[in-house]
């Protein structure tokens, strides 16, 4: 069984516990600052004794997704297939909301078992995920124009 008290004092220890979030569908449920204002959600599901999971979730503006909409199909459709094949390469378990290719929320996750974790292994999970997340910024604003960090909004919680 994962022990909550030690993930916390990890995270504590790092700097980067921010908050604990009720949540009756989990054991724990933590909210990592990684980096600086940036949310990440930490859960151990009910029933998962021996599993984490680490995910943050990206809603696009309203301005970029206009950006998006004017650019052409082809386009839009390219950049789909590149955010998930940048993201399948991570190995990181990923969603995205994108209706006629017009990329409106996303959602990167990795789980992390007992077995193979560890202070150091958490850590780098959680860089892993905030790296998918920049992935899939620095590719929209490459393919769209150059993107606010803003543009992608400061709520990557999952649930909050």
């Amino acid at each position: 069984m994962i022990d909550e008290k030690e993930i916390r004092d990890w995270l504590v220890q790092e700097g980067l516990f921010k908050e604990q979030i009720p949540d009756e569908t989990a054991n724990f449920h933590f909210l990592v600052n990684y980096p600086e204002d940036h949310f990440l959600d930490l859960i151990q599901p009910k029933h998962k004794d021996d599993m984490i999971l680490i995910g943050c979730a990206s809603e696009i503006s309203p301005e970029q997704i206009s950006l998006i909409k004017d650019a052409p199909e082809k386009k839009r459709e390219k950049f789909i297939w590149d955010i998930r094949f940048g993201l399948n390469q991570l190995l990181l378990d990923f969603e995205l909301e994108h209706p006629d290719n017009v990329l409106q929320t996303f959602v990167i996750s990795e789980e992390m078992y007992e077995d193979g974790l560890t202070k150091h292994s958490l850590i780098m999970t959680i860089k892993k995920v905030f790296k998918g997340k920049l992935q899939c910024m620095w590719l929209a604003g490459r393919t769209f124009g150059e993107i606010e960090e803003e543009s992608f909004g400061n709520n990557d919680s999952m649930f909050v």
